[in-house]
């Protein structure tokens, strides 16, 4: 091997340690020429190509080992379920059955308490409390609720509420229209009439004289005695107001009187009692 050319070669290129086989044969392949351009070009270009190399093999496995965790709520809506209290308790950093005991000592330290305590002595003398009122009486008067009265006067004002500070909604202009009495408060009571309209009146506008109104679409009769074969004593046409004499249980006729005519009208002809009522004159 020519001594100059090694020697030349050293001093231009600084040689990795190597071991000295590999050393004389990678000098000999310089001085002959066998390298690509320059040897120390060409050792330059290879080093960090195989430093770029291990580096990216490194990054692009340690990229693919990384685990990604997404929040919950990034899940489908159709995963989502109601948190029960013990789960939204731990997920607050809050202890249930810390809490849970807590309130069970609390809750049995007031018991013992209580049980600790002793009952107040009753009071002989106290009144007793009244009994709940009877939906099917009157709170004023005591009687049956409903129950059917009749206009007093010729004319009566209904109002929207029991008190005159009440504005009214309706004027009745007819004396002795039947109307059935559904609830009482101090002096007024809430009627309805034959159509369905209900609102207040005083007591002092009603009277306790029992009347009918004539109903349907067409004239009714007034019979002799209640047989459908008896004579007609009166043809009745519809909204008719009579007073009533007297009418039995289940009785299909009630006997009536209709301004100074008497006789007999079918119950089911008539407004103004209750199904099945007795009305005695």
């Amino acid at each position: 091997m020519n001594g100059d050319c090694m020697h030349s070669r050293l001093m231009n290129f600084a040689l990795p340690v190597l071991k000295r086989s590999a050393r004389d044969v990678l000098l000999a392949a310089l001085c002959a020429g066998s390298v690509l351009g320059a040897g120390e070009t060409a050792y330059a270009q290879t080093s960090p190509a195989v430093k770029h190399n291990s580096s990216s093999h490194h990054n692009k496995a340690t990229t693919h080992k990384t685990p990604v965790v997404s929040p919950p709520h990034h899940g489908a809506a159709g995963d989502k379920a109601k948190a029960s209290p013990s789960a939204n308790a731990h997920a607050t950093g809050k202890h249930v059955p810390k809490a849970a005991a807590a309130a069970a000592a609390a809750g049995a330290a007031t018991g013992a308490a209580a049980t600790a305590t002793a009952p107040a002595p009753e009071d002989k003398n106290a009144k007793p409390k009244p009994p709940p009122p009877d939906p099917n009486k009157g709170s004023a008067t005591g009687l049956p609720i409903p129950r059917f009265a009749a206009l007093r006067a010729d004319e009566v004002n209904m109002r929207v509420g029991p008190d005159t500070r009440y504005p009214i909604e309706w004027v009745y202009k007819r004396r002795e229209l039947p109307v059935e009495i559904v609830r009482e408060f101090q002096v007024w009571r809430l009627v309805q009439d034959q159509e369905g309209v209900k609102g207040w009146v005083h007591q002092a506008t009603l009277t306790g004289r029992r009347t009918f109104l004539t109903i349907g679409q067409t004239p009714v009769t007034l019979r002799r005695r209640a047989d459908e074969e008896s004579s007609a004593v009166a043809i009745l046409k519809p909204g008719v107001v009579g007073r009533i004499q007297n009418c039995e249980a289940k009785s299909e006729w009630c006997q009536v009187q209709v301004k100074s005519y008497r006789g007999y009208l079918r119950r089911s002809t008539m407004w103004g009692l209750l199904p099945d009522e007795v009305v005695t004159h």
